[in-house]
C-alpha cells in the first residue's frame, strides 16, 4: 500500500520524547500506512501514551483509535494539569521504580501512599501498578509505553525537589504529613516515650519526648537533626498544591 503524510503539531511539552532530529521541526511531517490508529502514530514517536492529552484533528477531538485522514492536520496535546485518573485510582497511590528512591521517601513523608522497590523488573512493576492501582512513575519511557499499563507518568527531572514539585502539580494529591513510614510506607501512629525509651540512645532519650513508630517494621522517629529539613520541604509541597496550576516541564 502506498504511504502517505501526516501532519502533526506537537505540543512543545513532548517534543523531548521525539527522537532530536524532530524536536524542533514544527509541523512534524510523518509516513503513515493508512491503516494504523492516531494513538499507534504518536506513539511511535516516542511519545508515551500515559503523556499523550487530547487529540486533534483539524481542530475536532478524537480518541486514540481515530483513523487520520492525510489531509487532516493533528494537534497532539499533553495531559492536563491536575490530571484526571481512571476510577479506582483517586485519590493517587503511587508505586516508583528502582531509579527514584529519594523521591519515594519525599512522597511519603507526605503521607502518600509510595510502593518503591529496587528489585523489580518491567513486567512486575506494570502488573503490580494495575493490580493495586496505583500511578507508575518511572523515568523509563519504553515502560510508559507498555500496553497494559493503566496509568502512569513520565518522571522528567533529575533533582529530586523538581521530582516532587511534578508529580504535586501534576495529580495534585491530598497530603497527610507525617503519617508514614519513610523505609517501609507503613502507617505511623503516637508511641509513649516510657515504652521506647530502653531502645534509644542516651542523647535521644535524654533529649526527645515525642516519637512514632511504624505499625508495619516498627521503625521509631522522633523530632531529630533533619525535622526542620523535612519541615521545609512539607511546607514547600503544600505552597506548590495552592498554587495555580502550571504548564508541563519542558526540556
Amino acid at each position: 500500500m502506498e504511504q502517505a503524510t501526516l501532519t502533526l503539531r506537537i505540543a512543545p511539552e513532548l517534543r523531548f520524547f521525539l527522537p532530536p532530529r524532530h524536536r524542533n521541526t514544527t509541523p512534524l511531517h510523518t509516513d503513515h500506512d493508512g491503516t494504523s490508529t492516531l494513538g499507534h502514530v504518536v506513539e511511535s514517536l516516542g511519545i508515551p501514551r500515559t503523556e499523550i492529552g487530547t487529540l486533534y484533528a483539524d481542530g475536532h477531538p478524537v480518541d486514540a483509535s481515530h483513523h487520520p485522514d492525510p489531509t487532516q492536520v493533528i494537534d497532539v496535546t499533553p495531559v492536563p494539569r491536575p490530571q484526571p485518573l481512571p476510577p479506582g485510582f483517586d485519590p493517587p497511590r503511587f508505586l516508583l521504580d528502582v531509579h527514584l528512591g529519594t523521591l519515594a521517601r519525599r512522597l511519603r513523608l507526605l503521607g502518600l501512599d509510595t510502593d518503591y522497590h529496587n528489585d523489580r523488573d518491567d513486567p512486575t512493576l506494570v502488573r503490580q501498578a494495575n493490580d493495586q492501582h496505583r500511578v507508575l512513575l518511572t523515568r523509563d519511557r519504553k515502560l510508559l509505553c507498555r500496553k497494559a499499563l493503566r496509568a502512569g507518568a513520565h518522571i522528567h527531572h533529575d533533582q529530586p525537589d523538581h521530582q516532587l514539585t511534578d508529580v504535586l502539580e501534576r495529580f495534585a494529591p491530598p497530603l497527610a504529613p507525617w503519617t508514614r513510614c519513610l523505609e517501609c510506607n507503613g502507617p505511623l501512629s503516637s508511641v509513649d516515650k516510657g515504652e521506647v525509651a530502653h531502645t534509644l540512645p542516651a542523647g535521644t532519650r535524654a533529649t526527645y519526648d515525642t516519637f512514632a513508630r511504624c505499625e508495619a517494621c516498627e521503625h521509631l522517629y522522633w523530632p531529630g537533626a533533619h525535622h526542620e529539613h523535612l519541615t521545609q520541604i512539607i511546607r514547600d509541597a503544600q505552597a506548590t498544591l495552592a498554587a495555580p496550576p502550571t504548564r508541563q516541564p519542558s526540556h
